[in-house]
Order: C-alpha cells, then structure tokens, then sequence
C-alpha cells in the first residue's frame, strides 16, 4: 500500500492542475466583475460602480471583450498550482491517517480505503469521516493559500487596476513592479484573511464528500457526471455563503498599495496609501458602509464559484478515473 501512495499524489497533482485550469478560464469574465464589486470603496460625491448590471456595462464599454479576461494570465498561474499543491496534500492527508487499523484487510466492511477510486473518492473511517476530511481540508488549503498568495495579489490587483492608469503591464512587470515599488510583504497582503477562510474549505469538502455518499448509496456504479456536479455545487453554495466576508477584507487589504515615483495626484502631489490591518479595515468597512459591505458581489460570486468548483471537481474526477483505470 505504501508503494501507491506516489502514484495517486502525482495523479492528483495532474487532476488537480488540470480542473483548475478549465474552471479558471471558462469563469474569469464572472471573477473580474466580482473583483471590482469588491475592491470599490464609497467616496462621497465619486462616481463608482453601482451594482452587478453597472460593472458589466462599463467593463464592456471602455475595456471590451478583453476587459473582462483582464487578470487571467495570474489567475492560470496561480490555479495551477493551487489546484495542484491543494490535491496533492488532501489525497496525501488521507492515505497517509487513514491506513487501515493493523491487521485489518482494506476490503473489510469496517474500512474505506480513501484513495482514488474509480467511483471517487470514499470516506477513510466510518467513525470518524467528518474529523479526518475537515483536517485534510484545512491542511490542504493552508499549504496551498502560503505558496500562491502572491500570484492572488498580482491578479486582483490586474483586476482592479483604472482604465485611466496602466500600472502593471504583465504578470512579470507586475511582480517587478510590486516587489521594487512595495517588497516582499506586498506579496502577502490579505493572507491572513485568506488563512481565515480555510474554513471555507473545511465547510466544502466534508459536505462533499458526504453529499458523494448519501447520492452513492450502496449501489456500486460510478456517479454520474450530473451527481458529481450537483453535489459540488450544493457545497460550494453552502461554503461561500457561510465564509464570504473574508473574500472582501482580502480584496480590500491586497488592493492597498504604495505610490510609483510618478503617482502624483492633481495637485501634483504623491498620493499617500495607507497600509491597514485586518482588524482596521474591517471596522473602517463596516463604520463607512455598514454590515452589507462585506457580502459585496456575494450574487456575481456564486455566479462564479458554484459552476466553477463543479466544472474543477468534475474534471478532476473524471481525470482520477482515467488516470487510475490506466495505472496499474
């Protein structure tokens, strides 16, 4: 049993991978929207975006088609190895707590082997399945949150950059651009929101896989596709309802920014940015927009997060199948 466990991290690491990345092109035009939705702030007497129909419409009239993949080079090459680091430690997580009991044979009735199955992933213990699953869960989504915050930043700062100011003009510029003007720490803007919302994924995953078990019964076909998809989308509703303040706070605390050289406001000043905490921008949040603000663009969100973890965790399923079905 020890010699598979390379086998179905680099299976997951390629399902994982590829998911994230048929989910994050079809989805962008939805997670540009949303970004800026959450990125815009109320300034008295500034004209802003007004609402969901508002964002599109000056999107799609000073930007164009383009506009709304603006952020989608970052956003490739942050899902990859996000989707990719995230797999590839949940699987590990749980083949390597959830070995069967000595003695015990892994085709006993007690006992669910937890790797890749062709019907999917199985719970690891009957008796504590929820423990074990929340556990990997969190794990997964720290590991994978420390490694690519940068690569978020980078994006949601493509994504809320002005038409009128051309700031980053690619990835790389914008990581040169950022760790001159910024350093390092600009790069980990928002992460401890972001660490707070691994219980997103400690609320998605379990409520997964345990959606996967009631639609699987005790019938030993595969889950369909339509199931698969079903099940993703009722756990990542119930997850992004549930933990969706924390996506706010993190826009707002990685859109905050030092000045270039040549920032200069009207009066020919450098414009000053302060650099807040989590703890001040949430209150600032709520005092000038009240409690409502911290569900902005929750709508345009689920728009994009609910197809978006089916089509990743379908994908993936499916990729898992295939991968196993081939691998000795």
């Amino acid at each position: 049993m020890q010699s598979g466990k390379p086998k179905w991290t680099t299976n997951s690491m390629i399902a994982g991978a590829g998911g994230g990345l048929i989910a994050s092109v079809a989805t962008c035009p939805l997670d540009v929207v949303k970004t800026k939705l959450q990125a815009q702030r109320f300034v008295q007497g500034q004209i802003g975006y007004e609402g969901i129909a508002g964002t599109i419409k000056t999107i799609a009239k000073y930007d164009g088609l383009r506009g709304f993949y603006r952020g989608l080079g970052p956003t490739i090459l942050g899902y990859l190895p996000t989707w990719a680091i995230y797999f590839a430690v949940y699987d590990g997580i749980k083949s390597t707590f959830g070995e069967p009991p000595l003695g015990a044979s892994s085709k006993s009735k007690d006992w669910i082997y937890p790797a890749a199955q062709v019907k999917g992933y199985q719970p690891a213990m009957r008796e504590h399945p929820w423990s074990l699953h929340i556990l990997s869960a969190m794990a997964a989504g720290a590991c994978s949150t420390i490694c690519t915050n940068p690569l978020w930043v980078i994006k949601t700062r493509f994504m809320t950059q002005s038409r009128d100011e051309i700031r980053y003009r690619h990835t790389w510029d914008a990581a040169l651009t950022i760790y001159r003007s910024e350093g390092i720490p600009a790069f980990y803007r928002g992460l401890l929101p972001s660490l707070l919302g691994i219980a997103h994924v400690a609320v998605q995953f379990p409520l997964y896989e345990q959606l996967k078990i009631w639609a699987q019964g005790d019938s030993d076909e595969p889950l369909t596709s339509r199931t698969i998809l079903l099940c993703s989308a009722i756990a990542k509703m119930t997850a992004s309802v549930t933990t969706y303040p924390h996506e706010v706070i993190r826009t707002r605390l990685q859109t905050q920014r030092l000045p270039l050289a040549d920032d200069l406001s009207s009066d020919g000043m450098i414009r000053r940015h302060s650099k807040r905490g989590l703890i001040y921008t949430t209150a600032k949040l709520i005092r000038k927009e009240g409690w409502t603000s911290l569900y902005k663009g929750l709508s345009i969100n689920l728009l994009r997060t609910v197809p978006n973890s089916a089509v990743t965790m379908l994908t993936y399923e499916l990729l898992m199948r295939h991968l196993s079905s081939r691998t000795p």
